[in-house]
């Protein structure tokens, strides 16, 4: 069995990778899909196979994948894109013979008004009319994504957001790539929809607290308005678009969006989640 992971050399795909090794799977039968080989060394020396292949190319997409009967399709970073990239992927699968996909897509997909949900969405329905077994597992948030609350909390003491008091279900992205692994590899899933979150949800005051233990001093959740919120984002270096589009996710945040009692992702990993304090600490 030949399986292929996408963004490879990504924080996600590389940590699927290694959980495949763990699981046993030869790395010869491994095929790592980077768009460079430059940036893939470290998994040459792992002895896995290379696809080359950007995600504009179904060409090369098509020739990266014959031969592989798995596929885990990690969806792309470039927001905008993705769906375009995703297509062109899954299209390649097809004309390769790929007899499974598994997807990374977005918790609460169904109810959430996240930005990011309109391209998993539409990967998500193109996977349905692809005629390849599929399965989808629906990320919760990371939280790796909280790192840059280490630097405000030891410049100012402080972590702001925009979030109110809403739990987030949270997980390490170790945990989503051991889960990943599990689906990709194993038997029994076509057809199904993880809803993959951690536990126990926490709150972004809990989070501040996660990051006074990191770093052993005390930080603060300062909560502010998206507009507030904006401007410090903006105040911290990030572009007025990038700032935005954050500051608005924890504003939808806040009615709920990365918040799930779903078991999956500890059903799937057969051990609890990683807490934000152990995740932020690593």
């Amino acid at each position: 069995m030949r399986i292929a992971v996408t963004g490879a050399t990504g924080h996600l795909g590389s940590l699927i990778i290694d959980s495949l090794l763990t699981r046993g799977v030869a790395p010869g039968d491994i095929t790592a899909v980077v768009r460079s080989e430059s940036k893939a060394a470290p998994l040459v020396e792992k002895g896995v196979r290379l696809g080359i292949a950007s995600y504009e190319d179904e060409a090369a997409l098509t020739a990266a994948l014959e031969g592989v009967d798995r596929l885990m399709l990690v969806s792309g970073s470039e927001v905008g894109q993705r769906l375009a990239q995703h297509t062109n992927i899954i299209n390649a699968a097809k004309a390769a013979g790929v007899r499974f996909i598994a997807y990374t897509s977005l918790l609460n997909l169904d109810t959430s008004e996240l930005a990011l949900v309109p391209e998993h969405q539409g990967t998500e329905e193109l996977l349905a009319n692809a005629g390849i077994e599929h399965a989808i597992l629906r990320n919760g948030w990371y939280w790796e994504n909280y790192a840059s609350a280490i630097d405000s909390g030891k410049a100012a003491g402080k972590f702001f957001g925009a979030a109110g008091s809403a739990k987030v279900s949270g997980a390490a992205r170790r945990d989503y790539a051991e889960a990943a692994a599990v689906v990709v590899s194993g038997e029994g899933h076509t057809g199904k929809v993880y809803e993959l979150a951690g536990a126990p949800a926490v709150t972004y005051p809990d989070i501040a607290a996660a990051v006074s233990a990191v770093i052993g001093s005390e930080v603060t959740y300062v909560d502010q308005s998206v507009e507030e919120y904006q401007a410090t984002l903006e105040g911290f270096g990030l572009p007025a678009d990038t700032a935005a589009m954050v500051a608005g996710m924890d504003g939808v945040i806040t009615n709920g969006a990365l918040y799930s009692e779903s078991t999956d992702l500890q059903d799937l990993i057969g051990r609890p989640s990683t807490s934000a304090a152990e995740a932020l600490s690593a």
